[in-house]
């Protein structure tokens, strides 16, 4: 069986010390991601991540810089890679919109307190301790091998 590899495109959205984050209740545990998806044949990972996070929250961000990539292999179902873009916050699309979750399990988005990431569900967890350094203006690790290795035991 011939595997394929998907890449993704995801948003890190800064503003006011608090991260944006997709609130998803997976089999009834609620876990932390951040907004993005797939990328399209012919689609640059930027507008990727600009698509994306305009179709799951309906907000316009601008992406800044290529901050982590983090791959998910399992097995030879699935092989991911997720580019991590540290994006500016424009504003919303459209005022009168209402948000629709594109992923039935996506329950809403929420600004989380960077201070406080540790203690929640966010996944990949090896971002966590990434993004606090991140804020704080220290040096970042850009290549956080696979997700797998940390997040099934954590």
């Amino acid at each position: 069986m011939e595997r394929k590899i998907r890449n993704s495109a995801k948003a890190l959205i800064i503003k006011d010390g608090k991260m944006l984050a997709m609130k998803q209740d997976d089999n009834d545990e609620v876990i932390y991601i951040l907004p993005g998806g797939s990328q399209n044949a012919g689609e640059t990972l930027t507008d990727a991540v600009k698509r994306e996070v305009a179709e799951e929250i309906g907000i316009d961000v601008e992406p800044l810089s290529l901050e982590f990539v983090i791959e998910g292999v399992y097995g030879e179902a699935l092989h991911r890679v997720d580019f991590v873009f540290l994006c500016e916050y424009i504003g919303l699309m459209d005022q009168d919109s209402s948000i629709l979750p594109s992923d039935e399990n996506q329950v809403k988005y929420e600004w989380l307190e960077i201070k406080n990431i540790n203690e929640l569900p966010l996944f990949p967890s090896k971002l966590r301790k990434q993004i606090i350094r991140l804020v704080e203006g220290e040096k970042t690790v850009m290549y956080l091998g696979n997700e797998e290795d940390d997040d099934l035991n954590s």
